[in-house]
């Protein structure tokens, strides 16, 4: 993933598999449940996709991290590690978390390779997640401890933990952090969170934005500035770029194409036959 990054090359995800399905309109599918190690063995079956996204610890690390461990352990015994599978990981708003440092560790140890801010507004925000990232050693505040953290990366600790730190920051790190802009507060301070160092991948959280330029008609019926919409998105590009961050996007197969014209560079798509269909269009009109 930072390689590619390096070269300025076009960086492809997919979320990870579910354990229940959801249908078109929403509603989860009311299947049986997919255990652990039969979304581990789809994961590692699906082999076009640079790193896998978990959004299970947005609504709360401790509420997620149990089903996210036994994942973690069915890739490892699956022998996927962080060099053949990079585990991405969204976690819980940290500007409301009172406990934000310890849980920024410990999906870390658990050995994902990147972290997630969602909602960032402000500056002291982003900094307060950035040095939950880091060891003390490298200034940081992230706790000693490292899980088995070693073990998905295929290192020994003393080896994990050289590794293991903030990229760009370190040019020798391999943890990235990436950042969610997602509300008018944090359109307002993007140029300022652009510029922090430290920050791997900037996104507009293309979906909560839209929802921000929402209203109600007459008749009831919502409707979306799309103009007021893509705006915002745009404004977070032009801050990617005016910074040279990396910026990301939700992208589907019938954006994919337009969005890298744009500029866009890291993308994230479901799971399924689009998200396989948008990285395949994505790798072709890159050449990747």
């Amino acid at each position: 993933m930072i390689a590619l990054q390096q070269r300025d090359q076009p960086v492809f995800g997919l979320y990870a598999p579910r354990a229940r399905q959801r249908s078109a309109g929403g509603a989860e599918d009311p299947g049986p449940v997919k255990m652990a190690q039969q979304l581990a063995g789809e994961t590692i079956a699906y082999e076009r996709s640079n790193f896998v996204f978990v959004g299970s610890m947005e609504g709360g690390v401790e509420r997620g991290l149990p089903a996210f461990t036994e994942f973690m352990s069915a890739m490892r015994d699956a022998g996927s590690t962080a060099e053949t599978h990079t585990l991405v990981v969204k976690m819980q708003n940290i500007a409301e978390d009172p406990d934000a440092v310890a849980h920024v560790g410990q999906p870390l140890n658990a050995g994902v390779s990147a972290i997630v801010f969602v909602g960032v507004e402000s500056v002291e925000e982003l900094r307060l997640g950035l040095d939950a990232m880091r060891f003390g050693s490298n200034g940081g505040t992230r706790r000693d401890d490292v899980g088995w953290a070693p073990t998905y990366w295929d290192l020994t600790e003393e080896e994990y933990r050289k590794r293991a730190d903030l990229w760009p920051l370190n040019p020798d790190g391999a943890l990235v952090n990436h950042t969610i802009i997602e509300s008018h507060e944090g359109l307002a301070h993007v140029r300022e969170i652009a510029a922090v160092p430290g920050v791997g991948v900037l996104w507009p959280g293309a979906g909560t934005l839209r929802r921000l330029f929402n209203s109600t008609d007459a008749d009831g019926r919502r409707q979306v500035d799309m103009e007021a919409w893509e705006a915002a998105t745009q404004q977070v590009l032009s801050a990617c770029q005016k910074f040279d961050v990396a910026c990301g996007y939700p992208a589907n197969a019938d954006d994919i194409e337009t969005r890298l014209t744009q500029g866009f560079s890291v993308f994230v798509m479901n799971w399924g036959e689009n998200g396989f269909e948008t990285v395949e269009k994505g790798r072709a009109a890159t050449g990747r």
